[in-house]
Order: structure tokens, then C-alpha cells, then sequence
């Protein structure tokens, strides 16, 4: 028995040299590993969607390999979640060094499935956050999060719509016709092709006219002034409200109320 606990105190002995020999190692290691260094990003626009690219780099210095690399990063707009985008690499080798890209994607269609309608009328800045997750030597897991110093620009394809004084025409008694006069300035990276019908309404919620007019904004473009023809069957004296639908090759939305006074 005395020596089968001797035996036992010499095994738990080298259990916590090799633990420790083990853990100074991984330390050491640990310490040449190039963590993601990020490149300069570059901005691909296509079909409403905007995608910026950034070039990472991670050296693995160390003595074990590196596995379940991840990069997640998430954009929010006032707090609310935009996009999540998430590069993987399965596996680092100790002494290897590997290079790719992590894509970033914010969508029109993203925008308008979570109801940040307004994105479409006013400029915004997007908050990016970064995660990052890796497992070391197979047994030690590494979280880190931070956030990007540089807030992304996101340009509003109908910043500022507003509709301008409306002149009122009698052809008869009634109809009138209308001038509607619409203005706003594209700051999205995409252009506006495609059509903007007006409805008029009166006071008690009745359609009373209506007109169409295409469109064609190149992007970053304004301010644009748009007139709309629109002729009315009601007492122009009545005008209440303006209802807009955009039907574009980028998105279709509607509709918006403007009142008209």
C-alpha cells in the first residue's frame, strides 16, 4: 500500500509538471500569434446592395494550431441590428500565416425587412461591432469583441422629400388640374429608375386624384425637382394629404403622407 501511494504522488506530481510545462508553453506560444489585423476596406455597390470588404491577415507564431476561427461582425442603425456577416476558418497550423476577406453586407431589402423605413428618407451613420472567437492548442477558447472606431455612412436614396407649393388650374367645374411639385436629393450610392405615383385625398380620407411620372436620379444626385400632374375631381379647397408610392428597379415603398397645405 505505501508504495502504491507512492507511486500515486510521483503520477500527480508529473500530471502538474506537464500541466504546468503545458500552460507556459501555451502562454508563450500564444504571445507570437499576429491577431486579425484588418486591411483597407474596399465598398462593392450591386442591386441595392452595398458590400465592404476587408482584407485580414493572422500569423500563427506559436507551437499548437489554431482552429474555429471565427470573425463575426454585426451593423446596427440607432441600435437596432442591420446586417450579421461571419467568416470562418477552420484550421491555422503552427509556423502558418492566412490571408482572406471578411465581407460586410448591408442591404436595401435588409432595411426595409426590419422596418427602418426612415433609412430611406435621411442619412445615417452604422455602428459596427467585431467578434472574434478561436481555439487554441484544441483546449483553450479566446473571445474578443470590440467596435470599429469609423462609423460607416449610409446615404438615404430620398433625403429630405418634401413637396413644394402645388398650383391649382380649372379646366372645368371641376376638374382641376394640379401641379405637384416634389423635391428631394438621392445621397444613396445606387440610382432611381422607375415610377412615383401620387394620390391626392381630401379631408375625409377620399381619393380625389391621382398621377404617375418616371424617374430616373443618378446616384448622389440633388437636389432633384420633380413635377407630378395629378388632376382632381374634388373642391381644390379641400386638398388634405398626399400619398406617394415609389416603384423603383431597387425597391418598392409606399405609401408615404404628406400633408399638402
Amino acid at each position: 500500500m505505501k508504495y502504491a501511494i507512492r507511486a500515486l504522488g510521483w503520477a500527480t506530481a508529473a500530471l502538474w509538471i506537464l500541466v504546468i510545462l503545458f500552460s507556459g508553453t501555451v502562454v508563450y506560444s500564444a504571445m507570437h500569434i499576429g491577431f486579425p489585423e484588418l486591411g483597407k476596406p474596399t465598398v462593392t455597390p450591386l442591386n441595392g446592395a452595398m458590400t465592404i470588404s476587408f482584407p485580414f491577415s493572422i500569423s500563427n507564431g506559436g507551437l499548437y494550431d489554431i482552429s474555429e476561427l471565427n470573425i463575426t461582425t454585426f451593423i446596427a442603425a440607432e441600435n437596432e441590428t442591420v446586417s450579421r456577416s461571419t467568416t470562418t476558418v477552420p484550421l491555422i497550423s503552427r509556423g502558418d500565416t492566412v490571408n482572406k476577406t471578411h465581407d460586410i453586407s448591408v442591404s436595401l431589402d435588409d432595411i426595409l425587412d426590419k422596418n427602418l423605413t426612415y433609412m430611406l428618407f435621411r442619412d445615417t451613420n452604422l455602428s459596427v461591432n467585431m467578434f472574434v472567437a478561436l481555439t487554441y492548442a484544441q483546449v483553450i477558447h479566446l473571445n474578443i469583441s470590440s467596435s470599429l472606431d469609423e462609423a460607416l455612412y449610409w446615404g438615404a436614396p430620398l433625403n429630405n422629400l418634401t413637396i413644394g407649393e402645388t398650383s391649382f388650374t380649372a379646366i372645368g367645374d371641376p376638374p382641376y388640374n394640379v401641379t405637384v411639385p416634389l423635391s428631394f436629393e438621392n445621397h444613396a450610392f445606387f440610382g432611381l429608375n422607375g415610377t412615383i405615383n401620387l394620390e391626392i385625398m381630401d379631408s375625409l380620407d377620399t381619393l380625389i386624384g391621382s398621377g404617375t411620372t418616371d424617374i430616373l436620379v443618378q446616384p448622389e444626385s440633388g437636389p432633384v425637382i420633380i413635377t407630378i400632374p395629378v388632376m382632381i375631381t374634388g373642391d381644390p379647397s379641400d386638398v388634405a394629404e398626399a400619398r406617394l408610392y415609389f416603384d423603383t428597379s431597387i425597391f418598392s415603398f409606399g405609401p408615404v403622407v404628406i400633408p399638402i397645405e
